[in-house]
């Protein structure tokens, strides 16, 4: 009898189960065809909207055979709107499409924007879970809506021509600074260090991007602007930039070093005196080119000649930073982080950093003046 009580429950269980599936409601699922993929986002001040935002997407257009096709396919949508995620729930009836942002790869910004409260317009994006880890933040140096609707010569069917430059699958340069979405929000939020943001620009002629500037954010201030020289210092020191060449000119020699290797480390001394940060930079190369032969045993004199100018050139770097109380390389979060935590720590480094002396030891190792016959 217990037997035919259990079966008849399991029975009862299964008929409720199945009744209840009946009950749920398709999944939103939408076939691809019904999608429309964003695969870059521009974001300039408006001038019909006060205070407002003109947001374009660059839409990539569906084609049957990349074969087929001679120049890249893209649609572009403009909309000013009071916020970012307005205009872009505005442009969803301005297509026949779901707009799917999860492909999307970069994101540009006006550089007007940068000195206004850059939660305005990131908070859109800093809440989205779908594009945190992918998406690249760059900036405009005149409009956003050109740098995202330009399409370089070099740009082939189905590709984006600024995600090469950022990904690390194209172009491999010193100049090139890579800063995706969530560590700009990162950045943003803590305290003890400053974002730095690439700035995209196009040639005279519109045939390609040109990408090697950046400028360091201060929320609330004037953006610092560094130039492509100083991009590279602060690109090879923090990010260990491959690529890496510097010219070397003396009596007549004119000496290209190609630098593959650099590292650096820095420690931050109180206890002695003036405050300062000691850094140490080691740069791993060869000779790239030269206009006279290069004897390998005579290596070591052109180490110390190009590290008497790199040095120099690291101290302006820094001395920039400090000048302008912006500080990329994070020695606030090292400070705050090799002491005590305390009331008022950032306040007192607030105080320390632009009193400190930068003490710079550059070394340069040549391993070979390259293969020559």
């Amino acid at each position: 009898m217990s037997g035919r009580k259990k079966l008849n429950w399991k029975a009862f269980f299964s008929i409720v189960l199945l009744f209840v599936l009946l009950l749920q409601s398709g999944c939103a699922f939408k076939d691809i065809d019904k999608r429309i993929f964003i695969v870059g986002i521009g974001i300039d001040p408006s001038d019909k909207v006060r205070n407002g935002f003109e947001v374009t997407l660059k839409l990539a257009q569906p084609i049957g055979s990349i074969k087929q096709q001679e120049a890249p396919t893209y649609a572009y949508i403009s909309h000013d709107s009071e916020s970012v995620a307005e205009a872009i729930r505005t442009m969803e009836s301005h297509v026949d499409k779901v707009l799917e942002m999860g492909h999307n790869r970069i994101i540009v910004i006006n550089e007007k924007l940068l000195s206004e409260d850059l939660n305005t317009f990131m908070d859109y994006f800093t809440r989205r879970g779908d594009i945190q880890m992918i998406s690249y933040v760059t900036v405009a140096e005149k409009s956003a809506k050109d740098i995202v609707s330009f399409e370089p010569t070099t740009e082939t069917p189905a590709s984006v021509a600024l995600y090469n430059f950022f990904d690390n699958t194209g172009t491999d340069s010193p100049f090139v600074v890579t800063t995706f979405l969530f560590k700009f929000r990162r950045e943003v939020l803590s305290e003890g260090i400053h974002t730095v943001l690439p700035i995209i620009e196009t040639d005279e002629e519109n045939h390609s991007f040109i990408i090697n500037k950046s400028v360091v954010l201060k929320e609330g201030d004037k953006p610092v602007k560094l130039t492509s020289t100083e991009t590279k210092y602060l690109n090879s020191l923090l990010y260990h930039a491959t690529g890496f060449s510097y010219k070397v000119e003396e009596n007549g020699l004119l000496m290209v070093l190609n630098i593959d290797e650099v590292k650096m480390k820095y420690k931050i001394v109180l206890d002695e005196g003036t405050p300062r940060i000691d850094m140490k930079v080691t740069k791993v190369g060869i000779i790239g080119e030269s206009n006279k032969f290069i004897n390998i045993n005579k290596l070591g004199k052109f180490n110390k000649v190009a590290e008497e100018d790199m040095k120099k050139k690291v101290m302006e770097l820094l001395t920039k930073l400090q000048e302008n109380d912006v500080d990329p390389f994070g020695f606030g979060i090292r400070y705050r982080a090799t002491r005590l935590s305390h009331e008022g720590i950032m306040d007192e480094w607030n105080r320390i950093y632009p009193e400190i002396e930068f003490n710079v030891t550059l070394n340069v190792e040549l391993k070979s003046p390259g293969a020559v016959e």
